[in-house]
C-alpha cells in the first residue's frame, strides 16, 4: 500500500483527503486496470472481493466478507455512521476497446463502469483510514463493497438483510455518466432513476400449416399483437407522468417460415419514473397480457420479477454531496442532471435511510459521448481521483453535520 504522506499544515480532514489521494493516484490507476482486465459477474466476484479485502485490511479497517461474494468494511471507533457505497460485478458484453488492460475474460466486461465505482470507493476508504489515524473523523465510516447490481433484484438487498444500514444515518454513492465531462458530478434532488422490472412472457397454442391458419391458433400474430400493443395499453392505464415504458429485448418463435409454432416467449423490462405506479404495475401487466392474447385461444405463462425501486435522493444528503463536490473541484463541478428510465438497486438502500447518487462524469472534454452497457464504453481515468475524493468527503461532510456548531 502507499506509503505515509506529509500533510500541509493546518491540517483538517480535507486536506488529509486530498493530500492521500494525490500521492495514490497510481496505484488506483493500476488497480482499476487490473478489475477492468479480470471482470466478474454477478454473485461470481470472488477475485475482486479478494482483492479489495487485501488491502482495507492493510490499512487497519475491520473487514466482513460475506457468504457469497462481496464485503462491509468500517473504519472509525465509535460516534455516527455514514455508508459509502460501490459495486462489483461486471456485464455478459464482449469488450470491444483495444486498450492493454482490455478484459481477459471472453464475453464479460465492464460496461457500466462498475470498476470505476469499486476503485473510487477503495479510495475513498484509503483516504478516510488517513483521517481517522490524524484523529480527524468525527464517526465511523461503512464501506459497501456491494455484488450483483446488474441483476434484478439487486445485490443492495442481501447486505440490507445483512445489516449494512444498521445505525447507518446517510448513505451516497457514484454512478458513471458518460455524458458528464470528468471534473463534474450530475447531482438530482429527488428522483433520480426510474423503477424497472423484469417481465418474461411463454406463450402456448396448438401450431399447424402456415396455410391453414384458422385451424391453429396462430401464436406467432398473438406475440406479435402482444409486442405492440401491451407497451401501447399500459401507457393508457397509468397516469402519463409515470412515464411508464415497456421494452422487449429478446423474443423468439418458431424455426421454419411455413410452420405455426405451438410455443414462443419474449422477455423485456417494464420501467417507470412513479413509485405509485410501480406497486401498481405488475397486476395491470397480467391483466393486459392475457386479455390481449384470449381471443387468439393462447395461454400466456408470466413471470414479472419485481426489479428495484427509484433512486430518491433526499434534499439534506443531496446538499451534502454538493457540499463534498464542491470541496474537491468548486461550485462548477456540480451540474443538474435529469431523471432517467435506467433501473439502480442503490434506491432500496434508500428506501431504509437518506442518502444520495451523484453522477460521476467520465467523458474526456471534447471527446467521444460513449453509453453504458456497449461493449467500446471508455472512462476518461481523471474520474477515479474525483469520485475517490468526493466520495470521502461526503462521508466527513455528513459526519461533521453531526458535530454542534461550533
Amino acid at each position: 500500500m502507499s506509503s505515509p504522506v506529509s500533510y500541509p499544515a493546518p491540517v483538517d480532514a480535507t486536506t488529509v483527503v486530498t493530500a492521500v489521494l494525490g500521492f495514490a493516484e497510481a496505484e488506483l490507476l493500476a488497480f482499476r486496470r487490473d478489475l477492468h482486465a479480470h471482470p466478474e459477474l454477478s454473485w461470481q466476484e470472488a477475485r475482486t472481493t479478494e482483492q479489495v479485502a487485501l488491502r482495507l485490511e492493510a490499512l487497519g479497517m475491520r473487514v466482513r466478507r460475506l457468504p457469497r461474494s462481496g464485503l462491509i468494511a468500517e473504519v472509525g471507533d465509535s460516534g455516527p455512521v455514514v455508508a459509502l457505497r460501490g459495486d462489483l460485478d461486471a456485464l455478459p458484453v464482449q469488450d470491444l476497446t483495444t486498450d492493454p488492460w482490455v478484459s481477459t475474460v471472453p464475453g464479460v466486461s465492464h460496461a457500466c463502469g462498475h470498476d470505476v465505482h469499486t476503485t473510487a470507493l477503495l479510495g475513498a476508504g484509503m483516504a478516510l483510514a488517513a483521517v481517522h489515524d490524524a484523529g480527524l473523523l468525527a464517526g465511523r465510516v461503512r464501506l459497501l463493497f456491494q455484488p450483483a447490481e446488474e441483476v434484478m433484484p439487486g445485490g443492495a438487498l442481501d447486505l440490507v438483510s445483512l445489516g449494512a444500514l444498521d445505525d447507518v444515518s446517510h448513505v451516497f454513492g457514484l454512478h458513471c455518466d458518460p455524458s458528464i465531462d470528468v471534473g463534474q458530478v450530475g447531482l438530482r434532488e429527488g428522483p433520480l432513476t426510474g423503477a424497472a422490472d423484469l417481465l418474461r412472457i411463454e406463450l402456448l397454442g396448438k401450431g399447424g400449416h402456415t396455410s391453414r391458419p384458422h385451424l391453429t391458433q396462430d401464436l406467432t400474430f398473438a406475440l406479435g399483437k402482444l409486442v405492440t400493443e401491451l407497451p401501447a395499453i399500459l401507457s393508457r392505464r397509468l397516469d402519463p407522468r409515470a412515464g411508464a415504458s415497456v421494452v422487449w429485448g429478446m423474443l423468439h418463435a418458431g424455426s421454419a417460415p411455413n410452420v405455426i409454432p405451438s410455443t414462443g416467449n419474449l422477455t423485456g423490462t417494464v420501467r417507470m419514473l412513479d413509485a405509485v405506479a410501480w406497486a401498481e404495475a405488475e397486476v395491470l401487466v397480467r391483466q393486459l397480457v392475457r386479455q390481449i392474447v384470449d381471443p387468439y385461444g393462447i395461454v400466456a405463462e408470466i413471470t414479472y420479477q419485481r426489479g428495484v425501486p427509484p433512486v430518491v435522493n433526499d434534499h439534506r444528503s443531496t446538499g451534502l454531496l454538493a457540499k463534498a463536490v464542491e470541496s474537491v473541484v468548486g461550485q462548477v463541478g456540480h451540474v443538474p442532471t435529469q431523471q432517467s428510465l435506467g433501473g439502480e438497486d442503490f434506491g432500496w438502500y434508500l428506501a431504509q435511510v437518506p442518502g444520495a447518487m451523484g453522477r460521476l462524469g467520465t467523458r474526456t472534454p471534447g471527446g467521444p459521448t460513449y453509453d453504458l452497457h456497449q461493449g467500446d464504453l471508455r472512462v476518461d481515468e481523471a474520474a477515479l481521483r474525483i469520485g475517490a475524493e468526493v466520495l470521502a468527503q461526503a462521508a466527513v461532510e455528513a459526519l461533521n453535520a453531526h458535530q454542534p456548531a461550533r
